[in-house]
C-alpha cells in the first residue's frame, strides 16, 4: 500500500512539473488560434494569424536572418569544435585541464559580459553588422560543441585507427572513415546544441549587431514596446511543433531500427 502511494505521488509530482513547464507553451498555442487580439478573451478559432505571418515582411526577414545565422554559425562552430576537441584530447594532463577550464569559462560567464567584450573588440577592428554577429555566435557556440564531442572521444577505440593505418590507409582517409563515424552522435548533438543556442540568443546579438540586422529575438524585443503581434504567436507555435517532431523522430527512429532483424538463412 505504501509503495503504491509512493508511485502515485511520484507520478503526480512529475505531472505537476511537466504542467508548469508546458502550460505557458499551451497558452501560446491557444493564442495563435484566437480570433481576438486580446490575450484574455477568446474570440473563436481562426487561422488568420498563420496567413498573415507569411505576408509579414519584417517577421520573414528576421526569420531568414536567424536561420541563416544559426546554420552558418553552427556549421563553423562544429568544424572548429571537433578539431579543437581532438587537439585538447591529445594534450598532456596539465595542458588538458587548463584548456578544459578555458572551455568552460564562456559557459559560466554572464552573456552580458561576453556581449560587451565582443562589441568592444569589434568596434576597433570590423564594423558591426551581420559579420560581427556571425563571428560572435561562432565564438560562444564552440565550447558547446567541444563539450558534446569530448565524451565520444574518450569512448573512441583508438585501435581501429591504428589498424586502419597498418592496413595502408593514409591519415586523412582513416580520419574520415574511422574516427568521424565513432564521433558522429557527439558531432550531431553539438551541432544541434549550437544551432539552438544561436537561434535563442538575444544579449550577445543585441550588443554585436549593427543597424539593419535583426534576428527574431531582437525583433521581438523591439515589438514589446508596441505590443506583441499575434503573428508571433503563430511563428512560435510552428517552431515548437517543428522541434517536437524532430525530437519524436530522433527518439522513435533508433528504436524502430533496433527492431529490424537481419534475415536469417533457412536450412
Amino acid at each position: 500500500m505504501v509503495e503504491k502511494l509512493k508511485r502515485v505521488l511520484g507520478r503526480f509530482y512529475i505531472g505537476l512539473i511537466i504542467l508548469f513547464l508546458y502550460a505557458p507553451i499551451l497558452v501560446l498555442v491557444m493564442l495563435s488560434f484566437n480570433n481576438s487580439r486580446s490575450r484574455v478573451t477568446w474570440g473563436g478559432f481562426t487561422l488568420q494569424w498563420y496567413g498573415k505571418l507569411f505576408s509579414n515582411g519584417q517577421i520573414m526577414e528576421a526569420l531568414v536572418t536567424t536561420l541563416v545565422l544559426a546554420t552558418a554559425s553552427a556549421l563553423a562552430a562544429t568544424v572548429i569544435g571537433v578539431l579543437g576537441a581532438l587537439g585538447i584530447h591529445a594534450m598532456r594532463q596539465k595542458n588538458y585541464q587548463i584548456m578544459m577550464i578555458c572551455t568552460n569559462i564562456p559557459l559560466l560567464n554572464a552573456d552580458i559580459v561576453t556581449g560587451i567584450a565582443l562589441m568592444l573588440w569589434f568596434v576597433h577592428f570590423i564594423p558591426l553588422g551581420f559579420g560581427s554577429v556571425l563571428i560572435a555566435h561562432i565564438t560562444f557556440n564552440i565550447p558547446y560543441v567541444i563539450l558534446s564531442v569530448m565524451p565520444k572521444i574518450r569512448q573512441m577505440n583508438v585501435s581501429l585507427y591504428e589498424a586502419a593505418r597498418d592496413l595502408g590507409a593514409n591519415a586523412v582517409y582513416a580520419f574520415f572513415r574511422v574516427i568521424l563515424p565513432q564521433l558522429a552522435s557527439g558531432i550531431v548533438a553539438g551541432f544541434f546544441m549550437a544551432f539552438t543556442m544561436s537561434m535563442d540568443d538575444f544579449v550577445i546579438t543585441y550588443f554585436t549587431k549593427g543597424a539593419g540586422v535583426n534576428t527574431l529575438s531582437t525583433m521581438i524585443y523591439g515589438e514589446i514596446r508596441k505590443g506583441i503581434k499575434p503573428e508571433l504567436y503563430a511563428l512560435s507555435t510552428m517552431i515548437f511543433v517543428f522541434v517536437f517532431v524532430i525530437l519524436l523522430a530522433a527518439n522513435y527512429w533508433p528504436g524502430k531500427k533496433a527492431q529490424v532483424q537481419k534475415p536469417g538463412y533457412e536450412i
